[in-house]
């Protein structure tokens, strides 16, 4: 679990369509003193408009809701307010769904029976930048057949270059200075890297990236 007792409330915004859904987040999160529940919406464009008001640092977000679904908004969101985390809250083990997830740029994915302890650990675990997929997700990804196509293939040409460098070793700082970027540009991209790769750390992206011959 991410340390953030000497940090401000991790700030929060819910998306689903179920009333009764956000009416138990809404709960929980107003209740447990490391989060600050900023408010909820009911689709994907209220999201949107609520991301752009709000700047959340993490947002739940539910995959099928009417209208703009959670899987677009996920994407829209990654592609406009790249600071903000993503995690994709789902009644849905579904193989396909979860793929789609990840590729749209959501940093977790957990089923809506999770725990409140996982869902908790997973909060603070995408706004520390780290993966953050139910275990029973991580089997399913692990199954033989789940995923038609490798993590990836959304890599961007510079993700992919600072993934070769993450490989031969290089620290955050070590990546800028060989690329004339900053740290924390270097520690961003990284970030990016490991959600796209559904990877916990940097061993992980690596060895995926190897094994999927995502890097020379």
């Amino acid at each position: 679990m991410a340390n953030v007792k000497n940090h401000e409330p991790i700030r929060v915004l819910v998306v689903d369509d179920h009333p009764v859904v956000r009416d138990g987040l809404r709960l929980f999160l107003t209740v447990t003193e490391q989060f600050s529940y900023l408010g909820e919406a009911e689709n994907g464009e209220q999201a949107l408009q609520m991301c752009a008001e709000t700047a959340p640092d993490v947002v739940l977000m539910d995959l099928k809701m009417p209208g703009m679904n959670g899987i677009e908004a996920t994407r829209q969101i990654r592609s406009r307010f790249p600071k903000i985390k993503v995690i994709a809250l789902t009644s849905f083990e579904d193989k396909a769904l979860i793929q789609q997830a990840i590729l749209a740029g959501a940093q977790g994915y957990l089923l809506k029976n999770s725990s409140m302890e996982d869902l908790s650990n997973a909060i603070e675990a995408a706004y520390a930048g780290r993966s953050a997929l139910a275990p029973e997700i991580m089997f399913t990804l692990a199954s033989a057949g789940a995923v038609d196509e490798p993590l990836g293939g959304d890599l961007t040409e510079r993700e992919r270059e600072i993934l070769k460098l993450m490989a031969e070793g290089m620290t955050n700082a070590a990546i800028g200075v060989k690329l004339y970027i900053s740290e924390a540009t270097a520690r961003f991209h990284v970030s990016n890297i490991l959600s796209k790769l559904a990877a916990a750390n940097r061993t992980e992206a690596v060895r995926y990236a190897i094994k999927h011959r995502l890097i020379d």
